[in-house]
């Protein structure tokens, strides 16, 4: 996949500099740190379509996502940077104070925004290691729970077949089910202080993970149910319901815009308009269903 660069505004980069520093600005500094941000992101991506290439086109739209944003984010800061001199720079006499701490504000308002774009790589990792957040809206949501269910079952099984082979040979040398970096690590965790027990793997580790395969279980029959039925559209006084299972969104369409009080109620109740359904709607669960017989109450109450 073809790495995507975007322009770094290396004229700004170098006024902000002269502003802030003494120290002379090398044209393309800016440009090559940027562009390491980026290549790690595209490493990533690269690494992720390899093991699981059902995800290539989702990690490179989050690697081109990641270049975009890092790219503005890092040209605002030189324009930031451009607002007002150090006072090294300037000198203190008649130095702009309130000038200065605008910039301030906006210099952090940017580095929290840079760290939010940083999140973007947290969750290609997450993807890679299969702890990305599953949502019911995904298309392919079965088959991501089935897929997270059989990997919980199966470190469920490894953990305690490795604490069977600790309890019988007080060691983890020829353990087949671990490769030489896990024992290492294992064996650091046995050292520590709160790890009290004698066995690799704790008995909370094996309930955490048993509760999750159970919460796993459970949610992948709720869906299925929901799937099996269909979508489902019923017709009220005020709105039309879909109940729409591909996306798994509770919808309200209504026939005009509705006025302001009816739309601070729905708000209010979780459901937000949807610009590309055209619709108000919120996730389908049993909360949104019990949601819209309090909205169909609060409507009666107030339309005649």
């Amino acid at each position: 996949m073809e790495k995507v660069y975007y322009t770094i505004n290396e004229k700004l980069a170098k006024q902000a500099n002269d502003m802030m520093s003494f120290r002379d600005y090398k044209i393309g500094r800016k440009t090559a740190e940027y562009q390491l941000y980026v290549k790690e992101a595209y490493d990533l991506a690269d690494k992720i379509a390899e093991v699981k290439p059902e995800q290539a086109d989702k990690v490179y739209g989050l690697a081109d996502c990641y270049a975009k944003k890092l790219a503005e984010n890092m040209n605002k800061a030189s324009r930031i940077g451009c607002m007002c001199p150090s006072v090294m720079i300037s000198g203190p006499a008649n130095f702009p104070i309130h000038k200065k701490e605008k910039q301030n504000a906006a210099m952090s308002k940017n580095y929290i925004e840079f760290q939010k774009i940083q999140e973007i790589l947290d969750g290609m990792e997450n993807i890679l290691y299969g702890k990305e957040q599953i949502r019911s809206g995904d298309t392919d949501v079965i088959r991501k729970l089935e897929e997270k269910l059989e990997n919980l079952k199966a470190n469920q099984e490894k953990m305690k077949t490795v604490n069977t082979y600790y309890r019988k040979n007080k060691t983890l040398e020829g353990c087949s089910e671990l490769t030489e970096e896990e024992k290492i690590q294992l064996k650091e965790e046995m050292s520590k202080d709160w790890h009290i027990e004698s066995k690799p793997f704790a008995s909370y580790t094996l309930r955490n993970n048993n509760q999750n395969i159970h919460i796993v279980e459970n949610r992948l029959k709720q869906l299925k149910d929901i799937k099996e039925k269909g979508t489902q559209k019923i017709e009220t006084s005020f709105f039309k319901v879909v109940e729409n299972t591909e996306i798994m969104r509770l919808q309200l369409f209504f026939n005009n815009k509705p006025e302001a009080e009816i739309r601070d109620i729905l708000k209010k109740h979780g459901f937000k308009w949807s610009l590309k359904n055209s619709c108000w709607q919120r996730q389908l669960t049993n909360n949104a269903k019990y949601a819209l017989n309090q909205i169909i109450k609060q409507l009666e109450t107030i339309i005649d």
